[in-house]
């Protein structure tokens, strides 16, 4: 381990205490509980990361509120961040009429990604009035910098764009639609400052690949933090340690650019990737799913 510190749990709340005063602008942390789970103010900062490391090609603000869109692609660029999420039960539904209109104008249903956070309460609670599904249970995890790689590892290639093979295998284990999905998907991947992390098989095939998106960092300077997506393993190539090369190579090109710390999304009912990112001393801050509005059924015939 490096002179960077342990990544373990206190590492964690560190990371998020970081992500909130990057949002902020300036070095000051936030109070952090001690059981595993970060404070309101610094979890909203870790928001404000993922949605710059993920950003829509469409987003509008409204009323606290950001809609974002991009052509239906992944449901994170097509879902509503409900960044203030209000707490006037009144005011909520007109919110929500909106959000409603704006996805139906560009002939998407209406999503929000709503996090396990006390100031989404009020907002559940009329989602939950008004029949919101809820879906795609996503668990949080956070690190502190420093990795137990003693070396280099040569056969892990980094780079600053996904080159075309990166793209292809990604697409293949992670993607749903044709090249034009990919096409806009590769847009949301560019957007963001990012390294693509590719390593090969014995046959030199693509075997794995990651992505360490590195979204603009403090007003005062200070090293940010780097989250982790688009870890994806082509099928016959698992269980044969490409995963892990993969997460310690970001890893340590984090480090060699500053990064203080690391977080990455999983859904909670992938035990596999959980138990490797815990391995890796990742542990959880918080979580989110997805409220999806049921369609409306409209009566035909007689």
């Amino acid at each position: 381990m490096n002179s960077k510190g342990s990544p373990g749990n206190r590492g964690a709340f560190a990371v998020a205490a970081c992500a909130a005063s990057e949002v902020r602008g300036n070095g000051e942390e936030e109070e952090l509980d001690g059981g595993g789970r970060v404070e309101p103010q610094a979890m909203a900062g870790l928001e404000a990361l993922m949605d710059a490391a993920w950003p829509a090609a469409e987003r509008e603000e409204s009323g606290g509120w950001v809609l974002r869109a991009a052509s239906g692609v992944t449901q994170r660029a097509n879902s509503v961040w409900p960044r203030e999420p209000g707490t006037d039960p009144h005011a909520l539904p007109t919110a929500l009429r909106e959000a409603r209109l704006w996805y139906r104008n560009h002939r998407l249903p209406l999503i929000l990604q709503v996090f396990e956070d006390p100031r989404y309460a009020p907002l559940n609670a009329v989602l939950d009035e008004e029949g919101f599904t809820r879906q795609s249970e996503t668990l949080v995890l956070v690190r502190n910098s420093g990795t137990d790689a003693p070396a280099a590892d040569t056969g892990v290639e980094i780079s600053a764009r996904p080159p075309a093979e990166w793209l292809r295998l990604w697409w293949s284990v992670e993607g749903r639609g044709d090249d034009t999905a990919l096409a806009v998907a590769r847009g949301i991947l560019e957007r963001c400052p990012s390294l693509y992390a590719l390593v090969r098989d014995d046959g030199g095939r693509p075997a794995a690949v990651g992505r360490l998106a590195v979204p603009v960092g403090r007003a005062d300077g200070a090293s940010g933090t780097g989250g982790l997506y688009c870890l994806a393993t082509s099928p016959d190539a698992r269980r044969r340690g490409h995963a892990a090369r993969i997460l310690q190579a970001l890893l340590r090109a984090g480090d060699a650019r500053g990064l203080s710390g690391y977080w990455l999304l999983v859904m909670a009912s992938n035990a596999g990737a959980r138990e490797l990112y815990a391995r890796a001393g990742f542990t959880e801050a918080g979580r989110y799913l997805y409220r999806q509005e049921r369609p409306k059924r409209h009566l035909t015939g007689c």
